[in-house]
């Protein structure tokens, strides 16, 4: 049965990375460059862990050749379609795939185009699956339907705010868990889901 929490809870703007003292004498001296190996996947990641979000205005074609020069990730918003992926496929160097991810929802036309899409770009490695709010079997069950039919592809999914959602959805097959419901300005989903 569901019951009401009491407790607080802290969001991204209540807390603050406190900042130490330093041996660096500027801030150029900051290598930001990280290695990850994916739990699920098996593959290793090597860059700058900043990614720009699948927004349909921050996640671009523009953006990600934009932020691949830097070695910085880009979740490529959903609404391209098959077609428009391929000339961006044709006019960018391969190695811009190890930075950016093609984004789906959980339908079955998402998972359709998601398909297609990845079978015309075989350099395609990174998948975010993306939902409003991930607290939904269907959303973890699409999980596993991606990590079943892509074992080798690094799969981002989200977004959930609890360590027991993060998860569920890893042992259901992703590698990167999005955390946070409805932080932006321009969105209600916290307000109108919870």
């Amino acid at each position: 049965m569901p019951r009401i929490e009491f407790e607080p809870k802290l969001d991204f703007k209540d807390v603050l990375l406190r900042p130490k003292r330093s041996t660096l004498k500027s801030r150029a001296d900051v290598d930001l460059d990280r290695e990850y190996i994916f739990r699920n996947s098996k593959a290793t990641y090597t860059g700058v862990p900043v990614v720009a979000s699948n927004m349909d205005t921050v996640g671009t074609f523009e953006m990600a050749s934009a932020l691949n020069n830097h070695k910085m990730f880009t979740t490529i918003h959903k609404h391209y379609s098959v077609d428009e992926w391929k000339a961006f496929a044709a006019s960018v160097p391969v190695e811009t795939f190890n930075n950016l991810a093609i984004s789906s929802g959980i339908s079955e036309n998402d998972w359709n185009k998601l398909n297609e899409v990845i079978k015309a770009l075989p350099q395609l490695k990174y998948i975010c699956l993306d939902v409003a709010n991930g607290y939904s079997e269907s959303f973890v069950d699409f999980i596993r339907r991606v990590r079943e039919a892509y074992p080798t592809h690094t799969i981002m999914a989200g977004n959930v705010v609890t360590g027991e959602m993060v998860e569920e959805l890893i042992l259901s097959g992703a590698d990167i868990v999005k955390v946070g419901i409805g932080p932006g300005s321009v969105c209600t989903t916290r307000k109108k889901a919870g």
